[in-house]
C-alpha cells in the first residue's frame, strides 16, 4: 500500500528533505544542510517550521456533540470555554490508550479533534458506532493541511503576517491570510512558545510560502519529524506507540492530570478507577544518563541489584543537555532520585531516574 502525503510534499523535495513513514504517510524526518541538532536548535533558540499535516482532523457536528464528546474522553471538556482546546484520551473499556489527541471546543454543537495519524481510523470508527441520532462524525483528515511554528521567535513570524499572538496558551482563533482562512492555535509539541496553523489543503502550499518568507529575518529553519521528537522528549511529551499504548494507560503514564475523575463516564473510566486506587501498575518516569549512555525505546531497565525493573519507552541524545534522556516504564519501587542501569548494546550503562521535564518549558509563558 502506497503511502499518503502532504498537501505541502512538493515543498518537502525542493528542499531536499529525507522522508520517513509516519502513520501511514510519508514525512519529512529532516532537511539537507541541517539535520535534526541544527533543527533542535533552531525551536530552542529561534523559530522553526514543521509540517504535521499528517496528523487526523475530525469534525463532531450536531446538537449536544460537547456533550457527547465529553462521555467519550478522559478530559473534562465542560471546563473549558468556547475557543479553547483541550488535551484528553481515547482510552479502551481495559483502561489501554487507544489514543492521545486534541479537541478544540468551536461551538456547543461543533468540536474540532486532532487525534495521531495511524490511530485516525480507529477513532473515528469508535465514535460513529457510539454517536446518537443527530450527531455527525466527520473525517477529515485529507481536507487540511496543518503548519506547526514553534520557538521563541515564533510571536514575531507570525506577526510580520498580520496573525494574532495574544491569545491564551491552548486557545484559537479564526484568521485570514491572503485570502485563506486560517485556525490559529496557540498549541504545540516542542515546549517552546509556538502555534499551529490549520488551513485547507488547497491553500497549504500558499501559506506555508508566506510563513517561510515571513521568517527569514528571524532565521527561520524548515523541521522534520525527527527533531520534533528529540524537542518533545526534553518535555517528557508522550508519544502514542511509544509511551502510551492499548497496554500503556494513562495512569501508567502518569497523564492522570488529563482525567476528569469526577466525571460520571467515559471509555474505560470504571479501569482507570480501579488502576489509580490499586497502585501496582508500572509508572512512566524520566532517565537521564550519567555518563555516554543514549537510551532507546524497548531497552531493559536493571536496578543497581541486578534485577529487571522496566524497559525504556523512549529515548534519545538530548540536543540541549548534549547527554542521553529517555522516558521508561518502571516498577514502583523505583522513585525519582534512584539510580539504574539500561542495557546498552550488551552493557549495563548507568541512569538517574528523574522527574521530566528534562528542559524547561515555555509554552505557557504570556
Amino acid at each position: 500500500m502506497s503511502l499518503l502525503t502532504s498537501p505541502l510534499h512538493e515543498r518537502h523535495e525542493e528542499l531536499g528533505a529525507k522522508f520517513a513513514e509516519f502513520g501511514g504517510w510519508s514525512m519529512p524526518l529532516e532537511y539537507a544542510g541541517g539535520g535534526v541538532l541544527a533543527e533542535h536548535q533552531a525551536v530552542r533558540e529561534g523559530v522553526g517550521v514543521f509540517d504535521v499535516s499528517h496528523l487526523g482532523k475530525v469534525t463532531v457536528r450536531g446538537a449536544g456533540a460537547a456533550e457527547f464528546i465529553n462521555r467519550c474522553f478522559t478530559n473534562d471538556l465542560a471546563k473549558i470555554p468556547v475557543g479553547k482546546a483541550q488535551y484528553t484520551l481515547a482510552c479502551a473499556e481495559d483502561g489501554g490508550t487507544i489514543d492521545d489527541l486534541i479537541a478544540y471546543l468551536k461551538a456547543d454543537d461543533d468540536v474540532f479533534l486532532i487525534p495521531n495519524a495511524a490511530n485516525t481510523p480507529a477513532v473515528v470508527a469508535l465514535l460513529q458506532a457510539k454517536a446518537p441520532a443527530g450527531i455527525e462524525i466527520i473525517d477529515q483528515h485529507r481536507d487540511f493541511a496543518v503548519i506547526a511554528v514553534q520557538g521563541t521567535k515564533s510571536d514575531e513570524v507570525l506577526e510580520a503576517l498580520g496573525l494574532a499572538t495574544d491569545h491564551e496558551y491552548m486557545s484559537f482563533v479564526s484568521e485570514q491570510l491572503g485570502g485563506a482562512e486560517i485556525t490559529v492555535c496557540r498549541t504545540g509539541y516542542t515546549g517552546e512558545r509556538g502555534y499551529e496553523l490549520v488551513v485547507k489543503s488547497e491553500d497549504a502550499l500558499a501559506v506555508w510560502d508566506r510563513v517561510m518568507a515571513a521568517g527569514e529575518v528571524w532565521g527561520v529553519r524548515v523541521c522534520g519529524l525527527g527533531a520534533r521528537d528529540t524537542l518533545r522528549t526534553e518535555m517528557g511529551y508522550p508519544l502514542h506507540g511509544n509511551d502510551l499504548s492499548p497496554e500503556i494507560s494513562p495512569v501508567m503514564a502518569r497523564a492522570g492530570w488529563a482525567v476528569g475523575w469526577n466525571k460520571p463516564e467515559f471509555w474505560g473510566r470504571e479501569a482507570l478507577i480501579a488502576q489509580k486506587e490499586a497502585k501496582t501498575s508500572r509508572l512512566l518516569r524520566g532517565i537521564k544518563a550519567t555518563g555516554r549512555g543514549i537510551p532507546r525505546h524497548d531497552m531493559t531497565v536493571v536496578s543497581t541489584t541486578g534485577q529487571a525493573v522496566g524497559v525504556v519507552t523512549s529515548g534519545t541524545f538530548s540536543p540541549t543537555l548534549r547527554e542521553g534522556i529517555g522516558l521508561a516504564l518502571l516498577d514502583r519501587s523505583v522513585a525519582v532520585g534512584d539510580v539504574v542501569n539500561v542495557e546498552v548494546r550488551g552493557k549495563l550503562l548507568e541512569f538517574d531516574v528523574v522527574a521530566p521535564p528534562f528542559v524547561q518549558p515555555s509554552t505557557k509563558e504570556s
